[in-house]
């Protein structure tokens, strides 16, 4: 069974950084492509980054030079570092693979950016 649970979140000021990190289970975390995505309230999930296996990166232009996503595959984990955090960028953050065919997002974590 896959399970994708991410941590770090919390609440900053516009400017700040947090580290967000996704550990996961139930699947061969070396192998397989990983993403986070993001849900304001009120918004369609929207996504963030990817990481290929390999370590090639994508980023959605919002968070193009401010966010950095990274693998360590050793403890099969997902890493998303942000900074420069706007209140545009408060959202709830899911890490994401496909396994199979089916998607899955973990138990996601919240980022709130405001004075």
């Amino acid at each position: 069974q896959v399970h994708l649970v991410a941590s770090g979140g919390g609440s900053v000021q516009p400017g700040g950084s947090l580290r967000l990190s996704c550990t996961t289970s139930g699947i061969n975390f070396k192998i397989h492509p990983m993403d986070w995505y993001r849900q304001a309230a009120e918004n369609e999930r929207e996504w963030v980054a990817s990481i290929s296996s390999s370590g090639g990166t994508n980023y959605a232009e919002s968070v193009k030079g401010r966010f950095t996503i990274s693998r360590n595959n050793a403890r099969s984990t997902l890493l998303l570092d942000m900074s420069s955090l706007r209140p545009e960028d408060t959202a709830v953050y899911y890490c994401h693979t496909i396994r199979q065919g089916n998607h899955f997002y973990g138990r996601g974590t919240q980022v709130t950016v405001s004075p």
